[in-house]
């Protein structure tokens, strides 16, 4: 006969063992629905303006202000294995020395299906800044809105939900904001 030990570790190894193979298979079973999300992008405007920066007072830099026209239906990214979506908006750009540059302007975290559909005008949640502090010789940004899928069991999973159609030129710095 066997003891207690030997019954409750044989138990808790089938139900571990049954556990895993169940999330095995939810991770397994996302990779089935692959759904496409739709929508649109428009830059309303685009201002920059030159500024002192925080850590370095006696340093001026150039800060950029967008304001932006976003429409999408994320609806279709949500399945039985989607816990939460990170939406955000990057522009992509080369400076002046070649370097290309994405910057995060502006982000949302979609927890739900019914807030998953977006339309809303509005202007950037981080400033747009280069490392060079300048805005001065550098190529025209690409705007577009990206999200990442995060499930409760599995892979991460990335995509491309907008775009604008054209790049959008950096205007020349003002000094002041109005």
């Amino acid at each position: 006969m066997h003891s207690i030990y030997a019954r409750a570790n044989g138990i808790s190894g089938l139900w571990s063992t049954c556990v895993m193979v169940l999330l095995g298979a939810v991770a397994l079973s996302s990779f089935l629905f692959n759904a496409e999300s739709k929508g649109s992008l428009d830059i309303v405007s685009l201002k920059v303006f030159h500024s002192k920066t925080r850590r370095y007072p006696f340093r001026n830099e150039e800060i950029g202000f967008v304001k932006f026209n976003l429409s999408a239906d994320l609806t279709p990214l949500f399945n039985w294995n989607t816990k939460q979506l990170f939406v955000y908006l990057e522009a992509e750009y080369t400076n002046a020395q070649g370097v290309n540059n994405t910057v995060v302007i502006w982000d949302r975290i979609v927890r739900r299906k019914d807030d998953a559909t977006i339309d809303i005008i509005q202007k950037e949640k981080y400033k747009l800044r280069d490392l060079s502090g300048s805005f001065s010789n550098v190529l025209p940004a690409q705007y577009s809105l990206k999200y990442s899928v995060m499930p409760y069991v599995g892979v991460l999973t990335y995509g491309e939900a907008a775009r604008t159609t054209e790049a959008i030129d950096f205007p020349d710095a003002r000094d002041s904001v109005s």
